[in-house]
């Protein structure tokens, strides 16, 4: 089916987005103003039955899906989602925006409300703004503008408002696609606005493999440590093997895909955290800690490796490494716990939605898109590995340094010009046939 869009839809998307700068603003505040934190999953109702009242006033249908048995879903904290669907004149794909409407902790250094939603400038500032409620806003009135400027356009759009993308997506996109809101059959675009520039297309992600890797000792009195076995002395032995062998071995390894920054285009190793011994004292406890040897010790890894790398593999190097401390040194046991594994994943550039996207980005901004991967995942790895969805990409407004910081903020500018790319996108994808 030839698709046409109409020669003058650009200047009249450009103003009809630009006429609702106003309310832009007022929805991107009112999101942040609800103060969605997870953890423990605060207010996800009251985001939800907002936007539900929002989209159903404007000709969605919409449904609030709870993640009941998800991770983290609970009767105080239930993990809720809203999915809305507009359907158009014609059969046609469909256009899937997805964001995530939680936000991390709100951290100390802030010199602005977090949940105030204070407009300075070209900026709103507040917990969310930049990731994700910018990028969330900007998408509802991309979609809103377009069915104004094309009522009798073809096939369908969704916008979703998603649990739990900060702590791995399984009370959110990882539910929805495993009850088939993502089947290829009724979704055929996925746009992710999360804030990753407004010139850049982000294709996809590296792999992530979280691991809990625990050394055994034998606790003794610690004025006696020989009559013992340190399990820190053990885990420093494996630190010492991750310093000097594993670290210069990840950084030889390289990748093809265009990974930002720079630095993530090698694999990479972060030791999370690190338990051993007693544990913390209670806060407002005044004592000494007992004599002990540390019979136990614990480290979290968070392994990010490359399209290029097999998980076997990946998990190979570590469990080679403790092997070899078990064989050569006296005394040395290991316990390893698998917590979490990604697979990389990347979308075409000759996708449909990565070339409606890099046309209507040549369009608003005046310059070519770059194409990106993400270092660290989000939701896209549900959707391509559990709702088997290729054509999806990340796309949104804000700055990805400013995600989780102080003093977050989302320029309004950046919000209307992704708004307008992202309306240029429906109308090339959703264009009604030429007769």
């Amino acid at each position: 089916m030839i698709r046409k869009m109409e020669p003058d839809l650009h200047p009249r998307l450009a103003a009809e987005i630009a006429a609702r700068r106003d309310d832009l603003i007022a929805l991107t505040q009112d999101l942040i103003r609800i103060p969605t934190l997870n953890p423990p999953g605060r207010h996800y109702r009251e985001i939800c039955d907002y936007l539900s009242d929002r989209l159903s006033a404007r000709g969605f249908v919409t449904a609030l899906v709870r993640a009941e048995g998800a991770p983290g879903d609970s009767e105080t904290w239930p993990r809720w989602n809203m999915v809305a669907r507009r359907e158009g004149s014609a059969p046609g794909d469909c256009v899937h925006f997805n964001s995530h409407h939680d936000v991390v902790e709100v951290g100390h250094g802030w010199t602005r409300e977090p949940f105030g939603g204070e407009l300075d400038g070209d900026r709103i500032y507040g917990r969310g703004a930049c990731d994700m409620k910018g990028g969330l806003a900007a998408s509802i009135i991309a979609a809103e503008a377009f069915i104004a400027t094309c009522p009798d356009f073809s096939g369908a759009i969704e916008i979703s408002a998603t649990a739990d993308e900060e702590s791995g997506g399984y009370g959110g996109v990882a539910y929805l696609a495993g009850q088939g809101w993502f089947d290829p059959d009724r979704v055929q675009h996925v746009i992710i606005p999360e804030p990753l520039h407004k010139d850049r297309i982000c294709l996809g992600h590296r792999g992530v493999w979280w691991a809990e890797v625990e050394t055994k000792g034998r606790i003794a009195h610690g004025s006696m440590p020989f009559l013992g076995d340190s399990a820190i002395r053990h885990m420093g032995a494996v630190l010492e093997e991750i310093e000097h062998r594993l670290y210069p071995h990840l950084s030889t390894k390289r990748t093809a895909m265009p990974v930002v920054p720079e630095g993530a285009r090698q694999s990479t190793l972060n030791i999370n955290s690190i338990h051993g011994g007693e544990a913390e004292a209670e806060p407002g406890f005044t004592g000494l800690p007992a004599p002990c040897v540390a019979d136990r010790c614990r480290i979290v890894l968070d392994r990010r490796f490359l399209i290029e790398e097999a998980l076997p593999e990946v998990k190979a190097e570590m469990t080679s490494l403790l092997d070899g401390l078990k064989s050569s040194r006296p005394g040395f046991d290991y316990t390893i716990r698998d917590l979490f594994e990604v697979q990389p994943t990347m979308t075409e550039r000759a996708a449909p939605v990565v070339r409606s996207t890099a046309a209507a980005i040549e369009k608003v901004l005046g310059q070519v898109a770059d194409y990106v991967v993400s270092p660290g995942t989000y939701d896209q790895k549900h959707i391509d590995r559990i709702g088997r969805l290729k054509n999806c990409i990340a796309y949104g407004p804000g700055l990805l340094h400013l995600a989780h910081q102080p003093d977050e903020w989302v320029g309004m500018q950046d919000m209307q010009d992704s708004a307008l790319v992202m309306a240029l996108v429906l109308a090339d994808l959703l264009a009604p046939a030429a007769r």
